[in-house]
């Protein structure tokens, strides 16, 4: 397995290997993997004859007040997961390469950045587009493998792409999730004990939901009550947005009728998460 810390290495290293016909996949994250991680790479492996997997905590994805310096790291324990995993290369870039000083160019996808998780944290868009652009013009992938747990954040990906004509496929991995159906996060790391019991109340509130869909509720408003009392029946959850929508161009829906996601961001102590299902 290769490890690459500059940019010039990794496009030089990719460059060779699309000239020799490989398809490369990609994966970027900011570390700390677990298993939703991981089957990122195993759905690039099936798509590519090249693994490689980004590893960068993104400063611009953090306002002021956020957790970016608390952000948990752990280089050594990712490196071995991802030479188990069998990654052809993991790019590992210096903050200083990416964003150099005097740096001010930075990509938005206006609309859909602005709502549901773009209200809470209004930069946090722009640092994703700004930084996977970056990622994509170093690596250089055919394909890029986004998980659905970030659901607006895979869906503003992939109008990015579209929209500056970027020759990248960006595939969807679902969500993997605990055996009590709370998704896999970096962040559940912040949860106590207490407020991990708790936790799959997001994905036990959206389970209830579908069911009632089932049963022929098609009024979201009434299934929005529904998700917003049984969360508040536990003790720590605070709702951030509860919101239906539209899959491919998430705009809010009143009654469902076709295709709808649910999309959800709850506080829980000092984590913030963040969870979505098919309804």
């Amino acid at each position: 397995m290769k490890i690459f810390r500059s940019i010039k290495k990794q496009q030089q290293y990719s460059f060779k290997e699309k000239c020799k016909g490989r398809v490369i996949g990609f994966v970027p994250t900011m570390g700390f993997l677990h298993k939703g991680h991981l089957s990122l790479i195993d759905k690039a492996k099936e798509l590519s004859n090249r693994v490689i997997v980004s590893i960068f905590v993104n400063p611009l994805q953090f306002a002021p007040n956020e957790d970016y310096r608390e952000y948990p790291r752990d280089e050594k324990r990712d490196l071995k997961l991802l030479e188990e995993k069998g990654v052809d290369t993991v790019l590992i870039p210096e903050l200083n390469e990416m964003y150099p000083n005097g740096f001010e160019t930075y990509v938005e996808v206006s609309k859909l950045s602005k709502d549901y998780c773009g209200r809470s944290r209004p930069l946090f868009f722009r640092g994703v587009a700004t930084i996977v652009l970056k990622l994509f013009n170093t690596v250089q992938p055919d394909l890029a493998v986004f998980g659905e747990k970030d659901y607006q954040q895979y869906i503003i990906i992939k109008r990015m792409s579209r929209d500056l004509n970027l020759p990248i496929f960006v595939i969807p991995s679902p969500i993997v999730r605990e055996e009590d159906g709370l998704a896999m996060s970096s962040r559940n790391l912040y949860l106590t004990p207490s407020e991990r019991k708790e936790a799959p109340v997001l994905y036990e509130s959206m389970r209830r939901v579908k069911e009632l869909a089932s049963k022929g509720e098609r009024n979201v408003k009434n299934l929005k009550k529904e998700m917003v009392k049984f969360i508040e029946s536990k003790k720590y959850p605070r709702i951030d947005y509860i919101e239906f929508v539209d899959p491919e161009n998430l705009k809010r829906a009143k009654i469902l009728q076709g295709p709808t996601r649910i999309l959800l961001a709850v506080w829980i102590g000092k984590a913030r998460l963040i969870d979505n299902m098919e309804v």
